[in-house]
């Protein structure tokens, strides 16, 4: 009986009355805090988009599916002194590789160091936020006149 109650409590009438609660004093959070263009919804400012362009700022690699993949939202689980993590593998971009690639695409010295959240992934896979420091690397790339 304790397990029923304690489900419907949790499992139901909760969300129920956080859903009850949020949607009218937070309408676009709870709506997914989405970005519109034109009438057309193009993203939300809570999920990151994979840019390659060298006219956008670059956000933090992703482990969520083929990148940013709402649907298979999670981090690596792997520990900061795991080889894969660090040298990478066949179908997996270690940091090693992910820091060598951020240098060459912002003209970067070998050797140089870089801010963290440009070669690690987010817990979600999803984080669109990158620091000042990161961004300060990328100002001279993303403002070079084509």
């Amino acid at each position: 009986m304790g397990v029923l109650v304690l489900t419907l409590l949790t499992g139901v009438i909760f969300p129920l009355l956080l859903f009850v609660i949020g949607w009218p004093l937070f309408p676009h959070q709870a709506g997914g805090s989405l970005i519109t263009r034109g009438g057309t919804v193009i993203g939300s400012a809570l999920i990151g988009q994979q840019f390659t362009q060298p006219d956008y700022f670059h956000g933090r690699p992703s482990a969520a599916g083929s990148g940013y993949d709402a649907t298979a939202s999670g981090g690596t689980n792997l520990g900061p002194d795991n080889r894969k993590l660090i040298d990478g593998v066949a179908d997996f971009t270690g940091i090693r590789q992910l820091a060598d690639q951020y240098r060459q695409e912002n003209g970067i010295a070998p050797g140089t160091p870089i801010p963290l959240d440009a070669v690690t992934r987010s817990a979600s896979g999803l984080d669109p936020h990158i620091s000042p420091a990161n961004a300060l690397l990328q100002v001279p790339r993303v403002a070079r006149p084509e």
